[in-house]
């Protein structure tokens, strides 16, 4: 069978997997802590994100014969979590227009 070789693949798929993550997570703390500042959840969110990145390329690198770390994928997870920030801030500043109406 054919293989179709798609430039930057890998990390077109971290920056996704972090996108989703990170919404996820963040809508989780949001249900969780209903009296919590969304930016604080948010940010504690992105760390979350960016730890879990870099925990995960670090396994990959110390415990693991077939895989290395690489910063590039960490970038792209950073790249991914900064995304969700960025669609859940305005989200937010819409619903809070609504609200308002």
């Amino acid at each position: 069978m054919p293989q179709i070789d798609i430039l930057y693949l890998d990390k077109v798929i971290h920056t996704v997997f972090h996108f989703v993550f990170t919404i996820l997570w963040f809508l989780y703390l949001k249900k969780k802590n209903k009296s919590s500042n969304n930016f604080k959840l948010l940010f504690f969110t992105l760390i979350g994100s960016f730890i879990l990145g870099i925990a995960i390329e670090l396994m990959q690198q110390y415990f693991t014969t077939t895989r290395n770390a690489d910063v590039f994928d960490i970038l792209a997870n950073l790249f991914g979590a900064f995304l969700a920030a960025f669609l859940i801030i305005l989200v937010n500043a819409y619903n809070g227009l609504i609200d308002k109406i």
